[in-house]
């Protein structure tokens, strides 16, 4: 992981524009290549970023102009007199983050080594196996194709097929709260990638699922549903409540 504090300014160059004035903020490039721009409030949610896969390519500047060493599509590109580097982040739809530096105060990397994930909690843990094991919860016709599914970023709680024969990501919190909506966002970004997998639909599953968090969900096509823990433990009714 490299993070990088420096005062700078970004453009985002794509289906859409979008301008980050000059500024002090965190860069941040993680080993699987993505890099995010952050700011000093705003929790962990970046300003922007690029997802992997995506290139990363540094160059020198005077004046504004690209020194040698520059990409092509630097030349088109303006950048600030007074910069001293620029980074120039492309994805394969040709999508940019063009990042002009004007000063440094801290550019260091850190090999943080594998990591081992998420330990759910016991709950979560066990709704997933329970959900796993009684997977026609989910709906009728449903099947599975395995538990802790693994993705460059993670493992899915559950992958599974319709009835239809369409493939379904679930995402298994004990409280629904919106960081698990954009998990389940980014998995199935990823997911749909994947031509044997495409399309995916996505379902969160919770014992309970904030209204913030029910909207988000609803407003990127992902269903909500609602576990009872007794319910599928065997002590209540199976009958389950769908938002």
């Amino acid at each position: 992981m490299r993070l990088v504090i420096a005062e700078c300014q970004v453009d985002y160059v794509g289906r859409l524009t979008a301008h980050l004035p000059r500024a002090k903020r965190l860069l941040l490039v993680k080993a699987d290549g993505s890099v995010s721009v952050h700011a000093d409030d705003r929790a962990y949610k970046p300003l922007n970023w690029m997802s992997p896969p995506c290139t990363l390519t540094e160059f020198e500047l005077s004046g504004g102009e690209p020194a040698e060493g520059a990409p092509a599509s630097a030349a088109t590109a303006p950048f600030p007199e007074d910069a001293e580097r620029a980074w120039i982040v492309e994805n394969k739809a040709g999508e940019q983050l063009r990042i002009s530096l004007f000063s440094v105060d801290l550019d260091e990397s850190q090999e943080l080594g594998e990591d081992p994930g998420l330990i759910k909690d016991g709950v979560e843990a066990h709704l997933q196996e329970l959900l796993a094991e009684h997977i026609g919860t989910l709906g009728e016709g449903y099947s599975l194709i395995r538990r802790e599914y693994m993705t460059a970023i993670g493992p899915v709680d559950i992958l599974c097929r319709d009835s239809d024969g369409g493939t379904v990501a679930v995402e298994i919190k004990r409280r629904g709260e919106i960081d698990g909506v954009e998990q389940l966002t980014r998995y199935l970004e990823l997911l749909n990638r994947d031509p044997h997998l495409a399309p995916v639909e996505g379902v969160y599953a919770a014992q309970v699922i904030k209204p913030q968090a029910k909207t988000l969900a609803e407003d990127r096509g992902i269903r909500c549903l609602t576990l009872d823990y007794d319910a599928l433990r065997g002590t209540d009714s199976l009958e389950l409540r769908l938002f």
